[in-house]
């Protein structure tokens, strides 16, 4: 049996809850991360790349909810009532999923951020190790000209931290990563889960710190990849946070502050977690 484990976006608070909820799981002894695929998205990628660096869960759920070992982040500045009704309006000027991608990295390109070179020490300080694991890792993101995704992987000749930070490049809030002349964006403009790039796998687990509805137009949205997995054979469950995760998360999933309440919450809810797992 193809073991997958897919990651969705989320923020730091995802990041935190993802590895709380993992380290959950082990302590009730269903240790997922031995998967042979991790499929990365945002939030999830940052996860995926830290789980091939060779620390245990104990040591990466302690480098969310220890001050001392935190990575480094930025506050994201900005007025989140603002920002989405600027999203409403960028979303409201193209008519296919291509064209809103694309309007998408319009709006990422023209956006005020921090430089990019700063962001990116930021990516260097959440991954312990910046090389590429053995294991089989995908990460997403998106062409911010051609509305194009990219997945990156060992093969890709793209280092580890600029595949992430193109993953994790929100639009509008941080700057476009540079690969190879090309700018990216966050990899959950085109699914929060991109959980169809787990296809191949015989069992398929989904994580997915903001829930399972898609914030932006998707031709591969969540609920459609999973029916389609599910319909070649697969074995799927999704996980979405409950109630106490999500109050842990709050408002603002950017805010460093959510991370460790974000991890606590995200462990008690693996240690009672009862996965499903269901196929056609």
């Amino acid at each position: 049996m193809t073991e997958a484990l897919v990651l969705g976006g989320g923020g730091v608070g995802g990041i935190a809850w993802i590895t709380g909820l993992l380290a959950g799981l082990a302590d009730a002894g269903r240790d997922v991360t031995g998967a042979d695929v991790i499929v990365g998205t945002s939030a999830g990628s940052a996860v995926a790349a830290q789980l091939g660096s060779g620390l245990g869960l104990e040591e990466l759920y302690a480098r969310q909810v220890e001050p001392a070992l935190q990575a480094h982040e930025i506050m994201a500045e900005m007025d989140l009532e603002a920002f989405a009704a600027e999203l409403g309006l960028v979303m409201g000027s193209g008519a296919t999923v291509p064209q809103l991608r694309r309007a998408m990295g319009k709006f990422a390109l023209g956006a005020k951020t921090v430089p990019e070179g700063e962001r990116r020490a930021v990516i260097e300080s959440r991954l312990p190790v910046h090389d590429w694991p053995a294991r089989t890792l995908r990460i997403v993101a998106v062409d911010a000209e051609s509305g194009e995704p990219r997945v990156f992987d060992h093969t890709s000749g793209v280092g580890l931290v600029d595949a992430v930070a193109a993953s994790c490049a929100v639009p509008g809030v941080w700057p476009p990563v540079t690969v190879g002349g090309r700018r990216y964006i966050d990899g959950g403009v085109r699914s929060m889960a991109n959980a169809d790039y787990a296809e191949g796998a015989s069992r398929v687990l989904v994580i997915v710190p903001m829930g399972a509805a898609e914030p932006f137009p998707s031709d591969s949205p969540l609920e459609q990849s999973v029916r389609e997995l599910r319909a070649r054979g697969a074995e799927v469950a999704v996980v979405e946070p409950d109630e106490a995760s999500r109050a842990a998360v709050g408002d603002n999933p950017l805010d460093p502050a959510t991370r460790a309440p974000a991890a606590r919450a995200g462990r008690a809810q693996g240690r009672a977690l009862t996965l499903t797992w269901t196929g056609d």
